[in-house]
């Protein structure tokens, strides 16, 4: 007898159809998995037939093969276990031969109870379905919500093998999990930049990154605020579209980090340890799995203390922050993840940290200071747009009782940049001015090209840096409501990358 069910598999971040094939024959019971399973799958003989066992069902007594096609792909992971068991099963009988499962997807990992448990990519692989012409996907009961969210498939959170063949057969019916509303309109926590004292500068600084998705850099001495400031930037952003709240959601479902809830509806803000490596940061691993710069896509990636991390680890960020996306070769294919992200970074100007302060004095020698700085190369300074400095607060500053201005009324204006922006027809991803148009957009005047041109001349800027102050500039345009960029606005972009000299 021969039964056939399906499932899916991950190929990085995009699903494709895997066809269960069972035949069984009158003969001494053995069980063999074939279409290159990897252990995770082969091991799947054992839980089957332990959880068929414990759930009340007879596992047939038949010399069965099980082919997982395409079978010249490598099958990894356990979230086949459902799938074959449906198939072995219908193949013995338990359920009706002529049952229809042709328009049916079954994925999850088998406990030797016979539950279910959650397993990685649910999203992917109901999208995959859904585009495959499956009508209905069963899922763990934790992924339940997260496979909701494609529209056009009825989704079955399912408990364990007894409660799905007991729906199969008829006898008793599972109740479909409707999508759970995302709430893409709310702020992260309660952290707002009403919390924090003086830095008007710095707090102008990130608003304008934020309406434009730019790069920052902030330096300042130990205590000023750099970390602070960077934690409260997720609340001054706009909410996430839907399409970019898949986009996230794909990624972490992947990754193993949705815990449960639905669709991700808040921009992600990652933070990693400066003691991570280059595959942590960018993706790796003999199954590429994305790396903080992915998992930070749409959202915002904050290196603190931006000279401690490894040499190698810091130029990795290079190529993906021109491009958008990593890709990550090996010899079982290409696999590639998006990172449209903001990266802010914040560092000391010195080993000490006190280098220019007027609070404390500075007690680093000179060469010191030089290679502190240097740990930070040339190439991917050029691609952080702005370079900001954070002073030490005053006594005045931090005594004061005057509340600041709230992140609420600075995401309105956020949101009004980027909404005058795309009326233009030329921003891009996350906000930011599409490389095409840079040109036709960024129109300078007389006086504000007198500025670039002083600019260049003095800050020795590459045609990068140019873009860069030019990008900046029409976000503060943008800010303005302005259809032209004024020289008051170049002048303010130049400022934003004065660092270079004073540091470098």
């Amino acid at each position: 007898m021969l039964s056939v069910t399906y499932c899916a598999a991950l190929s990085g971040l995009e699903g494709y159809i895997v066809t269960i094939e069972c035949s069984g024959q009158s003969n001494l019971p053995e069980l063999e998995i074939v279409g290159l399973p990897d252990m995770a799958v082969r091991e799947a003989k054992q839980r089957m037939q332990s959880a068929a066992q414990n759930s009340g069902l007879p596992f047939p007594e038949l010399a069965m093969v099980v082919n997982l096609a395409p079978a010249d792909r490598k099958k990894e992971g356990s979230a086949f276990d459902a799938a074959m068991l449906t198939a072995i099963l219908q193949c013995g009988g338990v359920l009706a031969h002529d049952l229809d499962l042709s328009e049916k997807c079954f994925l999850g990992e088998l406990s030797l109870s016979g539950q279910f448990r959650a397993i990685r990519g649910v999203l992917n692989m109901a999208l995959c379905a859904r585009q495959a012409g499956m009508k209905e996907i069963y899922v763990p009961v934790e992924n339940a919500r997260e496979a909701a969210a494609v529209e056009g498939l009825t989704v079955y959170g399912v408990p364990g093998i007894g409660a799905l063949i007991d729906h199969l057969s008829g006898r008793s019916l599972l109740t479909p999990t409707e999508p759970v509303p995302t709430d893409f309109a709310a702020v992260p926590g309660a952290l707002d930049f009403a919390d924090v004292k003086g830095q008007r500068r710095v707090k102008r600084a990130l608003e304008i990154a934020a309406a434009g998705s730019h790069n920052i850099l902030m330096i300042g001495a130990p205590g000023s605020g750099k970390s602070m400031l960077a934690k409260r930037l997720p609340s001054i952003l706009p909410p996430m579209t839907f399409a970019e709240s898949v986009e996230t959601t794909k990624i972490h479902s992947v990754a193993g980090l949705l815990g449960g809830e639905g669709l991700v509806g808040v921009r992600p803000f990652r933070a990693p340890h400066h003691t991570m490596s280059a595959a942590s940061l960018v993706g790796g691993g003999k199954i590429p799995e994305p790396g903080e710069i992915a998992l930070a896509h749409n959202g915002v990636l904050f290196l603190d203390e931006l000279p401690e991390f490894a040499r190698p680890v810091a130029e990795s960020l290079r190529q993906p922050l021109e491009d958008g996306v990593v890709t990550i070769t090996r010899a079982a294919g290409r696999y590639t993840f998006p990172c449209r992200i903001m990266l802010v970074c914040a560092m000391n100007p010195c080993p000490c940290g006190y280098y220019g302060s007027d609070v404390r004095v500075c007690t680093c020698r000179r060469e010191d200071i030089k290679r502190y700085l240097s740990r930070i190369s040339g190439p991917l300074l050029d691609r952080i747009d702005m370079h900001v400095e954070v002073p030490s607060l005053t006594f005045e500053e931090m005594s004061g009782t005057e509340r600041a201005e709230p992140s609420a009324a600075i995401r309105e204006r956020v949101v009004r940049a980027r909404e005058f922006a795309a009326a233009r027809g030329q921003a891009g991803p996350n906000g930011k001015l599409d490389p095409a148009q840079i040109h036709e957009t960024c129109v300078l005047d007389e006086a504000g090209l007198s500025i670039m041109k002083r600019a260049m001349e003095k800050m020795g800027l590459s045609a990068r840096g140019y873009d860069r102050i030019l990008r900046v500039a029409r976000t503060i345009a943008d800010l303005a409501a302005s259809e032209t960029i004024t020289a008051a606005h170049v002048a303010e972009a130049v400022q934003l990358r004065a660092l270079d000299r004073k540091y470098w």
